[in-house]
């Protein structure tokens, strides 16, 4: 069981996810739902794999303080599942890290 540390809560700010969805929607229309919860200020979707009947897809979302139930409920009322979380950024302000520009020296 984890452990709580007080009752402050980090807003969510990014959160890329790992989705297998339908060839319908389109990734535009699969964005765009998402796009309408309140919580999300922009998504980025990328197709990594396609086979006969679905697409893989790689969704960057970005907000202020991403709901990500609602997020989670769009994905899947439209066919699609969340294969894995891949990154989440945290906290007041957005941080720049690795992946975003930076390299390691």
């Amino acid at each position: 069981m984890a452990k709580k540390y007080g009752s402050r809560s980090a807003p969510v700010k990014i959160i890329v996810l790992d989705i297998l969805k339908p060839h319908n929607p389109s990734i535009v229309e699969f964005g765009k739902f998402v796009c309408r919860q309140a919580s999300v200020l922009s998504v980025n979707n990328s197709v990594y794999a396609v086979d006969n009947k679905t697409e893989s897809v790689k969704m960057t979302i970005e907000g202020n303080n991403i709901n990500f139930d609602a997020v989670k409920k769009i994905i899947m009322d439209n066919g699609g599942a969340i294969h894995s979380i891949d990154r989440v950024v945290l906290g007041k302000e957005k941080i720049i890290g690795l992946g975003e520009g930076i390299t390691p020296k």
